[in-house]
């Protein structure tokens, strides 16, 4: 898979998903990290629903037991995901409490035996997602041993943030930066496991730069980019996976976003749950500012339905998709992204 965009918690929920996909029909869309009580126990309709439009569309677990994996395994397959990905890499004290996430890269044995279970469970492919250490384990033997041991359980695809974790003293948001990038660590990874299919993911900002990864890796996970400038995804099919057809207009996008907007409002979901993932669409364009502030201050109004985005939408002038690529996010204008 060329490209895909990284499960971001409090993100890349179904109305992201959803709108992503209007820009991208081949970029493989990830859920946010569902922990496996909340999968056996929550409210399956809202956590796992999705959109048939999503395909194809992974879900994120996170857990450390591997009959509670295997059955949340089982649960998303029967809802219809087409990957269970196994969390190994958020650095949250969230997840270390519960000694899952980046924390299991200690564990390389106990993720063989939990990459098992699903595998077991489940038809559809299971895949891990890790860092390439945490604290002072040594990167490149630490990588390595992990891969090793989980692909002999018969986890095929790894997708690798290129930093290591530091679960002590770092917060989750300094571990998406401060650690170092050793995109040469993964590119030796894919080296050295040729029939592995291997990701990379940490700091890819563009599809230029998605394009160069390619060359050494099987795919690439773009995390805030997507986000901050959404309209990348656009391009993508065109760049990445060969499609003939042309980006769509991003007038277009909103407008196919309007019927969607109401059948999710009349089953009750908020329109800023929707329209909060639309914010950065129109990135570095005559008009984004309006459309943001207009977004912004009408959009909780008491009764504000899909006219409120039409409105905002006529702020912006409408610009060919065939003139313009997604634009560079200029600085300051980027949107706060949650942990990756």
């Amino acid at each position: 898979m060329p490209l895909c965009v990284a499960p971001m918690m409090d993100w890349t929920d179904r109305h992201c998903r959803f709108f992503h996909r209007q820009l991208s029909r081949r970029t493989l869309l990830y859920t946010e990290m569902l922990t496996t009580g909340a999968v056996l126990h929550g409210d399956r309709d809202r956590l796992l629903g999705f959109e048939p439009a999503e395909h194809p569309v992974a879900l994120q677990l996170g857990g450390s037991e591997p009959a509670a994996l295997a059955e949340a395994a089982r649960i998303g397959e029967a809802w219809g995901y087409d990957e269970i990905n196994l969390n190994v890499g958020c650095p949250s004290d969230r997840v270390q409490s519960g000694r899952f996430g980046a924390c299991l890269m200690a564990e390389p044995e106990l993720v063989a035996r939990l990459v098992a279970a699903m595998r077991g469970a489940v038809r559809i492919p299971v895949t891990v997602k890790s860092r390439i250490a945490i604290d002072d384990m040594e990167e490149w033997p630490t990588l390595e041993r992990f891969v090793r041991l989980v692909s002999a359980e018969g986890c095929s695809r790894f997708i690798v943030h290129a930093r290591k974790a530091w679960l002590q003293g770092l917060s989750p948001k300094e571990n998406r930066d401060i650690p170092p990038l050793r995109y040469e660590l993964v590119y030796r990874l894919k080296a050295e496991f040729p029939s592995l299919d291997i990701s990379i993911n940490g700091g890819i900002k563009t599809l230029e730069a998605a394009a160069e990864h390619l060359r050494h890796v099987d795919g690439v996970m773009i995390g805030r980019a997507a986000y901050e400038n959404p309209y990348l995804l656009a391009e993508a099919d065109a760049r990445l996976f060969g499609a003939t057809e042309a980006p769509r207009d991003r007038h277009d996008v909103v407008e196919t976003m309007l019927p969607y907007m109401e059948a999710r409002r009349s089953q009750g979901a908020p329109l800023n749950a929707i329209t909060r993932h639309m914010l950065g669409l129109f990135q570095g364009l005559p008009g984004a500012r309006s459309w943001r502030r207009h977004l912004s201050e009408n959009i909780h109004k008491p009764g504000a339905g899909p006219e409120v985005v039409t409105a905002a939408l006529a702020l912006v002038p409408r610009v060919s998709a065939a003139k313009v690529a997604a634009a560079p996010v200029p600085p300051g204008e980027g949107h706060s992204c949650p942990r990756i």
